[in-house]
């Protein structure tokens, strides 16, 4: 019994170690080379800001990678949710935390439906995909609403968005998904 115990568990590892390879394989399809792929859990190397189309600030700035992807511009505290073909599905403005993501490609790589936020605040669909200065970076909504800048006196990587759109964001940023960070 012992025996097949442990053919089963190693079994199950290696279908999620191939899961994970498929996964990562995934997050890094298709990206230009500007924007390579992050080496051992970095993200990739600075991009310059994008240009922006100044007539349309909400347009989805040249520069911001290619297929399915979230893009979050630093510069203008905007998300851009992005279907494949660069078909832009829904674009808004977000507060960000204290610590900021350096530029890079990196993928989602947890979620929560609701937890208390560093703030005290209760927040939902909390969408995690980087850590910096060992602080973790990820988006999410308070259940209240707010969208309030946090106490600049703290370490806080949650970057704030309305509720509308963190459920957006919720059903668009799975486990996997690729996030684009650009100045």
């Amino acid at each position: 019994m012992a025996s097949s115990s442990a053919g089963f568990v190693t079994g199950l590892t290696t279908a999620a170690m191939v899961t994970v390879g498929y996964l990562a394989y995934q997050a890094s399809a298709n990206v230009p080379a500007d924007l390579a792929q992050p080496r051992a859990g970095k993200p990739a190397a600075a991009v310059s800001k994008a240009p922006r189309d100044v007539r349309h600030p909400a347009a989805l700035p040249a520069g911001s990678g290619r297929g399915e992807r979230v893009v979050y511009s630093l510069a203008d505290d905007r998300v851009w949710l992005v279907a494949p073909g660069d078909k832009v599905l829904r674009t808004f403005a977000v507060t960000p935390g204290t610590v900021d993501p350096e530029t890079g490609v990196y993928a989602v790589t947890s979620r929560s439906n609701r937890i208390t936020g560093t703030d005290g605040a209760l927040i939902e669909h909390v969408v995690r995909f980087a850590d910096a200065d060992g602080v973790t970076i990820g988006f999410s909504a308070a259940v209240d609403g707010s969208t309030m800048p946090p106490d600049r006196r703290t370490r806080a990587g949650g970057i704030r968005a309305s509720r509308a759109d963190g459920d957006a964001m919720w059903d668009f940023a799975t486990i996997g998904q690729k996030v684009v960070v650009i100045r």
